[in-house]
């Protein structure tokens, strides 16, 4: 019995950097029409079980509700019994149901910080992430009929190997525990008091590691990607200090917004391989845009790249292998 779940974030696209950069808000309505393509994609394919992460939008019952009243509903869809805070931990506890529940993918709806926290609780799952957020480095452009379909093709394999990709992720540890992790970039800045978690200003950023980087994705992780090329694929991240003195490059740091930074000095970062930091003052450690670890002076972490990340499925390589197995075939 193939099953799926889907985590569909509602507050994601709608941070402070709509506000200092000339990205659009990405409508909570907009994401309902989205699960429903997803679902109805899905349930074509053989999944019989669809679950949701309850959200303050209500998006799961808004879905069943839609699609009840269309007459197109004939999985049984349902919306997980859990207490919801409408924060990221909303993500990661249901996330950790779902993977406890046995289901065959999770689709998540979201920008990097969304995926992120999933990421945080899922380990053998498949994750199929759909860009809906503000910086979506990690997250595909995707179509919502042709997630589900990867998403029930992925929950029926049952052969993550050729479905799949376990990522990279970046591990924060302290005292030689990991303390957080980030799938796309770690920052280190020193604007600590400040009244939202997304970080946006380039100005007291001191230090950027990224897992992957390309100049065609946006975010921090740009500043990585305007010096070199980094592959999901790749088994190395890249690190680059910011300061007053050495090269200067132009970045796509948020939409519509390119800036200038010198580089004092950038290079790779191999798999497992430890970078330790020590605070020269009070900062604060972003994790795929959001601050999340606030270092007072003199403290230690150490930043590490791991194959620790989520399995994340390979769209077309998924329905290329769903094609090659007959899955779309309905007889003559």
């Amino acid at each position: 019995m193939a099953s799926i779940g889907i985590i569909a974030n509602p507050a994601s696209g709608k941070d402070i950097r709509r506000l200092v950069s000339y990205a659009t808000v990405f409508d909570n309505n907009e994401k309902v029409n989205i699960v429903k393509r997803i679902v109805l994609a899905a349930q074509g394919m053989g999944v019989e079980d669809i679950w949701f992460m309850p959200d303050s939008f209500q998006t799961g019952y808004k879905v069943i509700d839609e699609l009840s009243c269309e007459r197109v509903l004939t999985a049984r869809c349902r919306v997980l019994e859990m207490s919801i805070s409408a924060s990221a931990q909303d993500s990661t506890d249901a996330a950790a149901m779902m993977e406890s529940m046995g289901l065959g993918c999770i689709v998540v709806l979201g920008g990097d910080g969304t995926s992120r926290a999933v990421a945080k609780s899922v380990r053998k799952t498949p994750v199929l992430p759909v860009s809906t957020g503000t910086n979506n480095v990690y997250p595909l452009l995707l179509e919502g009929t042709v997630a589900g379909m990867a998403a029930a093709a992925a929950a029926m394999s049952g052969d993550e190997g050729r479905t799949c990709v376990r990522d990279k992720r970046i591990e924060v540890l302290k005292d030689g525990q990991v303390v957080d992790i980030a799938l796309i970039d770690a920052v280190v800045s020193a604007e600590v008091f400040v009244g939202a978690r997304a970080i946006w200003n380039l100005d007291n950023i001191m230090r950027v590691m990224v897992t992957r980087c390309h100049p065609a994705s946006i975010g921090f992780s740009s500043v990585a990607g305007v010096l070199g090329i980094v592959r999901p694929w790749d088994d190395f991240g890249y690190s680059v200090v910011l300061g007053n003195s050495g090269m200067h490059v132009v970045a796509p740091i948020a939409a519509g917004l390119l800036k200038e930074v010198c580089v004092s000095h950038s290079g790779r970062m191999e798999l497992d391989e430890e970078h330790s930091f020590t605070a020269s003052g009070r900062c604060v450690i972003a994790l795929d845009g959001e601050r999340e670890i606030v270092l007072r002076e003199g403290e230690t972490v150490v930043f590490r790249i791991t194959r620790n990340g989520p399995l994340r499925v390979d769209v077309r390589s998924t329905l290329e292998k769903a094609l090659n197995n007959g899955v779309f075939s309905r007889g003559t």
